[in-house]
């Protein structure tokens, strides 16, 4: 069996101390060691093949090197799991194991998952939520390290990252003005959530950096889905004074809309140009024409969220408390082809 490789090793072959090696692996603050022999170091841990030995390390700074995610229904969303994907890479880069756990939405298993991660003693959670919505944050979780993730809370102590709603749609609508249309209908969602209220905002904020009035006759109100995005879109497209553009809530309901304006004949963009919200890619792209929509910032969530929790956990014990960040995250336009200058 081969010999484990030590850290002696690892001194040895970049020509510094064993503390300089465990400085530099271990990332302890307030050292003075320079960019060029970390990296030498850092270089002969990876040809080494050394790994450095975490249990010890979180013994003796206290920790378990674990942090916990808890969600509602991340698991199994497709689009929200980049989420997923942001946290566990950075959590990575530091050093840190992601513990994922799933409630099912449920009360009973989430509390359930909270005993489960004190038995783990994780050293902070990240309570995340599949979709932008006001929490209450579990009893048992509180006076914790916690960052709520694509989440907001009455409790401004505790730390926040959702997506910039109100200013994603004005990007999104935006668009469309840009192109020429002024008739723009709105496809949007009946569910009293953050999103309804900002991407209603954000619509209307556009509207009147343009001059254009805003028209209710130019909103529907249906469910967030394909069948609703269907019916949405037929209203306001078997009107006479029909828009020369709508955007819709979601990607789902773009694709109703899609639908809709496949059964009267009019084509997307050249009749008809179509903006959704979320960048669900499996949606976006499979749509023809391909469809421009708002991307969620799913993955810049996940790495902000555990790069704060790292910094919470970096403060020393006596420090003063500070004001918790809460982070309102930029929505980026991806542009596809459902868009195009207005007919006429």
């Amino acid at each position: 069996m081969a010999r484990r490789v030590s850290i002696r090793d690892v001194a040895a072959a970049a020509g510094v101390s064993v503390t300089t090696v465990s400085h530099v692996l271990n990332r302890v603050d307030g050292t003075r060691v320079s960019p060029q022999t970390r990296e030498r170091v850092e270089g002969a841990a990876r040809r080494l093949g050394y790994a450095a030995n975490g249990l010890a390390r979180g013994l003796r700074l206290q920790r378990s090197q674990t942090l916990g995610l808890l969600s509602d229904r991340i698991a199994t969303t497709p689009y929200a799991g980049r989420i997923i994907l942001g946290a566990q890479e950075t959590a990575s880069k530091h050093g840190l194991v992601l513990l994922l756990l799933h409630t099912g939405d449920d009360p009973r298993v989430e509390q359930r998952e909270i005993r489960a991660l004190a038995q783990h003693r994780v050293d902070g959670v990240l309570y995340a939520t599949m979709y932008h919505r006001r929490v209450e944050l579990p009893a048992e979780l509180r006076g914790q390290p916690v960052v709520l993730l694509d989440a907001s809370s009455a409790d401004d102590t505790v730390p926040s990252v959702v997506p910039d709603e109100r200013a994603g749609a004005a990007a999104a609508v935006g668009e469309l003005l840009r192109h020429g249309h002024r008739r723009i209908g709105f496809c949007t969602n009946r569910d009293d959530i953050p999103a309804t209220t900002g991407r209603l905002a954000g619509y209307r904020d556009a509207l009147a950096g343009a001059g254009q009035p805003y028209r209710e006759d130019l909103i529907v109100v249906e469910e967030s889905d394909t069948a609703g995005g269907h019916r949405a879109a037929r209203r306001l497209l078997d009107s006479t004074d029909r828009p020369t553009a709508l955007f819709c809530f979601n990607d789902r309901m773009a694709m109703g809309a899609y639908r809709a304006a496949a059964e009267l004949g009019l084509r997307i963009p050249e009749d008809l140009s179509v903006v959704g919200f979320d960048n669900q890619e499996i949606i976006a792209e499979g749509l023809h024409p391909g469809l421009t929509t708002m991307a969620l910032p799913h993955y810049e969530m996940g790495a902000w969220a555990v790069q704060t929790m790292v910094e919470l956990l970096a403060r020393p014990a006596d420090a003063p408390p500070q004001p918790a960040a809460h982070v309102v995250m930029p929505c980026p336009l991806i542009r596809r082809a459902s868009v195009a200058p207005a007919p006429g």
